[in-house]
C-alpha cells in the first residue's frame, strides 16, 4: 500500500486515534500525540497541509517500530 499524498496533520492525527492516540497539547503548527498502549509513545505531528511524503514516511515507521508492526500492516489499520 502507498502512503497518502494528501494528508494533512489533523487528519493522521484523528487515523492515529485507531491506535489509541490522544493530543496532549498544540504548539504552533505542531500537534503532539500519547499513546500508552505497549508502553508510553510520544510521536509529534505537523499540522501542515498536506504532510510531506518524507515527513509523513519517518512518523510512520516510528509508530510501525514502537507498535511491532510492518509499514503496510501499519497503513491498513489507519487508511
Amino acid at each position: 500500500m502507498k502512503i497518502p499524498r494528501d494528508l494533512t496533520g489533523r487528519e493522521l492525527s484523528k487515523a492515529l486515534g485507531k491506535l489509541g492516540y490522544e493530543v496532549t497539547r498544540q504548539s504552533g503548527s505542531h500537534i503532539r500525540l500519547t499513546t500508552s498502549r505497549n508502553g508510553t509513545h510520544h510521536v509529534t505531528v505537523p499540522d501542515h497541509r498536506p504532510i510531506k511524503v518524507g515527513t509523513l514516511s519517518g512518523i510512520l515507521a516510528d509508530i510501525a517500530e514502537h507498535h511491532s508492526l510492518t509499514r503496510e500492516e501499519l497503513l491498513a489499520m489507519l487508511f
